[in-house]
């Protein structure tokens, strides 16, 4: 009965140390860090759940603390799609690019050019914003054709080149109504002819473009008119008022 007691007294120090080591790992040690297939699985989750700000965090995780894991390619495109679905257009754009640039030969490049192209088209909010990033889609949709013809990212490319072609002319023709308004009508008049020139498929604002283009000449015509006359008359006043 002793000899069985003083094993017990002598086991439960040992328990208490065990156990008093457990509390101080579990309070003072940084937890572990997640896998790459954790940070996989966590950010495919938050992305059925439509939480894209938090999916592009664990796929950011999982892109810088596992480059060479065999889920981190498959991750660089899950951010760039997380950026893209939360709406974030320029930090989406930006990632298919960089994947373009690591990944040249992957099999999903028809869909990353398409997507580029997509970001920079949709980041284009207004008409009285730059166009830069609808001449960039334009680029990228054509490469699409070019590179990629015959994929759906293709066919659907030449549809979005017309809907950017498009908002290029209404920005153009915006800008010459703008000319018009503050009766700057050569200045209007060279808006029109570019629309003429560089759009004529687009038969609606080419037409509506022809129409102002020649009354927007008559009156600049008429302003140098007067301009030349009012010159004139200031010489001949001018050599009055000298005699």
């Amino acid at each position: 009965m002793r000899n069985a007691l003083s094993r017990i007294l002598a086991v439960v120090p040992l328990l208490l140390l065990l156990s008093g080591c457990g509390i101080i790992d579990y309070f003072y040690l940084p937890p572990p860090e997640e896998t790459a297939q954790e940070l996989f699985e966590s950010g495919n989750d938050a992305m059925r759940e439509k939480r894209y700000g938090e999916a592009a965090e664990s796929f950011s995780k999982l892109k810088e603390q596992f480059p060479f894991s065999p889920y981190t390619i498959e991750a660089e495109l899950s951010l760039a799609d997380a950026h893209f679905l939360d709406e974030d257009y320029l930090l989406a754009g930006e990632a298919y690019k960089e994947f373009e640039t690591l990944h040249p030969r992957h099999e999903a490049i028809p869909y990353v050019l398409y997507q580029v192209g997509q970001s920079r088209q949709k980041a284009y909010l207004s008409i009285d914003r730059p166009t830069t990033g609808l001449v960039e889609a334009i680029q990228y949709y054509q490469r699409l054709r070019e590179s990629y013809p015959g994929t759906e990212y293709a066919e659907k490319g030449k549809q979005h080149i017309a809907e950017c072609r498009r908002l290029l002319a209404e920005r153009e023709l915006y800008i010459g109504d703008f000319y018009w308004r503050a009766e700057r009508y050569g200045a209007a008049w060279r808006r029109y002819e570019y629309v003429m020139e560089n759009f004529p498929e687009i038969t609606d604002l080419r037409d509506h473009a022809e129409a102002k283009s020649k009354v927007a000449y008559l009156k600049y015509r008429q302003q140098q008119s007067q301009q030349v006359h009012e010159q004139r008359e200031g010489s001949w006043k001018r050599w009055f008022n000298w005699l």
